[in-house]
């Protein structure tokens, strides 16, 4: 029988999470023993069929990254698992890392057997300092267990081994340019566009993924690519990490089939439970900050794949589901999400350092309903600027969250203007 919950299953069931034996007594390693059993050809048609798509949040189909990686030549290719986590309300990797490390491991030794990798790197929180701790005998315990090393499973070539790389926590660098910046030395700041697969990490091919899309391989290749893909939709196979918060009765961390109805995650008893009050939801913040505010009747046949949710020019994202009711004013909920932004900016272009603090003291005048007439299309100015200015994702998706809302709650942001106050011309950019 496929358990419907197979990233989560080993949860709370090894008591020394870094013990190879326990892992591999719960099919631990049983996917990358399949890898090795099957030809190149095979396991890419495997990567394909099975759907698997980035749990990331940058939407990339993993097997085409993965055959990116491996058809570029170079001396050393890398495999990065980005599991900074800097957004509010995400904390999916952080779970898996502190629950089930070597399913993120074998994950990655698996992306290194496919793209013919050799150097793997876990980014993680600097802060973390007892999961840094855990992790580095977790790589320890495999490399004496003859999984990392040289010629891992007694298979010539085979060379790959793994290291921590500490981030000093900037959101900025979910940008791969940023990313490869903080891991050399420099500052996390977007440079130029790079595109990872080709050019990543000193200039190698590299594969970035984050910790839930590498701990998808090893389930992947156990269960084959029909069992898989059958976890979830035709198009995007197995499930999905979703972390709840906000108002909801049951908040924290669920792993739900990909295809399930968004209303099923956030009122059903096995996963959010409905709100906490009884009442219904007012709107839900879906896909982390940089997602969309969607008022709770547009959600109502909303189905949670990366294919519906596309044609409804949504995204997943991290994987955050932010669920509020009546009693949350939209311009309370927008204030902190804008003072996000602001702190997170890197300051390396204008329009992002300054915009992104304009932005948040707009917000906070329409909180406190001290706006005057013009305030509004000012706020709408300054927004769309920065998001058509900005260098990189930080700035450029400060607009999702608050046109969004302005949208769908246009009465609460009109509530925050004083209408009989003297009009106040804006000023040019």
């Amino acid at each position: 029988m496929i358990t419907r919950q197979p990233l989560t299953s080993r949860f709370g069931r090894v008591k020394d999470i870094t013990d190879v034996a326990a892992y591999e007594q719960l099919q631990g390693y049983e996917g990358l023993n399949q890898v090795l059993d099957a030809t190149e050809t095979q396991n890419l048609n495997t990567l394909i069929e099975g759907a698997l798509w980035s749990r990331s949040g940058n939407g990339t189909n993993v097997a085409v990254d993965c055959q990116e990686v491996l058809t570029n030549e170079a001396e050393t290719k890398y495999i990065i698992c980005n599991a900074d986590e800097g957004e509010p309300g995400t904390f999916k990797d952080k779970a898996l890392l502190r629950s089930d490390p070597l399913a993120v491991i074998e994950g990655m030794t698996i992306a290194a057997y496919l793209t013919h990798a050799q150097v793997g790197y876990i980014y993680v929180r600097g802060e973390f300092r007892d999961l840094i701790l855990e992790l580095m005998q977790t790589i320890e315990n495999c490399r004496a267990a003859h999984l990392l090393g040289k010629s891992i499973f007694d298979v010539p070539g085979f060379d790959f081994d793994i290291k921590i790389s500490e981030s000093a926590g900037a959101y900025v660098c979910q940008e791969p340019a940023a990313l490869f910046n903080a891991m050399s030395g420099a500052t996390g700041r977007p440079g130029g566009r790079v595109t990872p697969t080709k050019a990543g990490f000193y200039k190698q091919p590299t594969l970035v993924e984050d910790a839930e899309t590498f701990a998808n391989l090893p389930v992947l290749y156990r269960l084959g690519a029909k069992a898989y893909q059958s976890l979830g939709t035709s198009e995007s196979g197995g499930t999905k990490l979703v972390c709840l918060t906000g108002q909801v009765k049951n908040r924290g961390l669920f792993e739900v089939p990909i295809g399930l109805e968004l209303t099923t995650i956030l009122n059903d008893p096995e996963f959010g439970g409905g709100s906490q009050d009884g009442t219904p939801f007012k709107f839900i913040h879906l896909g982390g900050q940089s997602g969309m505010i969607l008022p709770a009747e547009n959600i109502t046949d909303l189905i949670y794949s990366p294919e519906a949710l596309q044609a409804e020019h949504l995204t997943m994202g991290t994987g955050a589901i932010v669920a509020a009711t009546e009693a949350v004013n939209i311009l309370d909920y927008l204030v902190p999400v804008a003072r996000f932004f602001m702190d997170e900016s890197c300051g390396k272009c204008p329009a992002c350092r300054i915009g992104t603090v304009r932005i948040y003291e707009a917000l906070q005048t329409l909180q406190k309903q001290e706006g005057v007439p013009g305030d509004l299309t000012r706020l709408a100015h300054m927004v769309d600027h920065v998001a058509s200015q900005a260098s990189c994702f930080v700035g450029q998706v400060v607009a999702n969250p608050i046109f969004s809302a302005m949208a769908a709650f246009p009465e609460e942001f009109k509530a925050g203007v004083d209408w009989q106050a003297e009009v106040v011309k804006e000023v040019p950019w």
